[in-house]
């Protein structure tokens, strides 16, 4: 009790703060989304969220040897699929010669450490921007699922860590698990995408893949509500990412991040395997164009978020932050 008891002791100056610091975070607690673009030497900026762009394959190559020396040790991809490429079968995301698989290859030649967790989901393949298969106008579950099963073991093929399915369709898990298990890469892990929130922070990722649900002359899905979360829902999530766990999900993921660390600091209570939060590109933008306008200081509030969400209960963080804060962390 005060006069004994003073609090401020411990927050005297920044020595002693240090000390007694709880977090920390370091440049290894990131992953770096990145998207691939067909060609060479192709560098384009998405408009919507600064800083970030969709490289050709050779540039992605020379991008991961920078964050690599930074020390990030994760990369989560996405591909900008031609529009001449795309159906309702998504059979170009098994494609062994596709823009992922070859994407893959070329990252693990060139730094062989790098762990790649590819993304496994239909929508950058689909005419229709869905995560899945499109059946008598609604998302078909299954055999979506069996599609997905040949995307994960053809970035398993090409050399890939973990896959990284962020579809939401029931069992998916289990499913990948076994189709990976059968094809000899019992070692590939799976980080599942467990409790993804229909959110409307994904805008600017849905520009940089031209990934967002489009109007069809049959009957769609007008959005991904039906297997997205709705974001009112706390105990779903934790249902979902126990159902992952039990299926055998070696990580699970919460995204977005910070509207959402009630919801990361439940799972990781309720689970036994490491949590991954996705920093979304929402979240990258609004920051983005506040510190543009001057409303923020652009570092202290990034790194202020990042180090809630490690906070919160992750063990990873996939940010579009990633670079610029291991930049700032190697630089104290």
């Amino acid at each position: 009790m005060f006069p004994i008891h003073r609090g401020r002791r411990l927050r005297v100056n920044e020595s002693i703060r240090s000390l007694v610091r709880e977090t920390t975070l370091s440049p290894d607690d990131f992953m770096f989304p990145m998207f691939i673009a067909e060609g060479e030497n192709v560098k384009v900026e998405i408009p919507s969220m600064p800083g970030i762009y969709r490289r050709s394959i050779d540039l992605t190559v020379e991008e991961v040897k920078e964050l690599f020396a930074l020390g990030i040790r994760a990369v989560n991809i996405y591909v900008k699929v031609s529009e001449d490429l795309k159906d309702n079968t998504g059979k170009e995301a098994w494609n062994p010669n596709g823009l992922m698989q070859n994407t893959i290859r070329a990252i693990k030649a060139a730094c062989p450490e790098m762990i790649v967790m590819p993304d496994v989901a239909l929508d950058p393949y689909s005419i229709y921007g869905h995560d899945g298969i499109i059946k008598d106008g609604d998302i078909a579950n299954d055999e979506t699922v069996e599609a997905l099963v040949k995307m994960a073991v053809s970035h398993a093929q090409a050399g890939a860590d973990f896959v990284a399915p962020s579809d939401m369709m029931d069992g998916r898990v289990l499913r990948l698990r076994e189709g990976l298990d059968a094809a000899g890469f019992q070692n590939v892990g799976i980080m599942s995408y467990s409790a993804k929130y229909a959110s409307a922070f994904y805008g600017p990722f849905r520009d940089a893949l031209d990934s967002a649900p489009k109007e069809a002359t049959v009957k769609v899905p007008k959005d991904k509500k039906t297997y997205q979360m709705d974001y009112a829902n706390r105990i779903e999530a934790i249902k979902e990412a126990l159902w992952d766990v039990e299926e055998g999900a070696d990580m699970v993921m919460v995204k977005p991040g910070m509207a959402y660390l009630d919801i990361v600091r439940e799972v990781k209570n309720a689970v036994n395997v490491p949590v991954t939060v996705y920093h979304v590109s929402g979240e990258y933008a609004m920051i983005k164009a506040a510190a543009e306008k001057g409303w923020l200081d652009h570092d202290t509030i990034m790194m202020e978020q990042l180090m809630c969400i490690k906070r919160a209960g992750a063990s990873l963080i996939s940010t579009y932050f990633a670079k610029e804060a291991a930049i700032l962390l190697n630089s104290k």
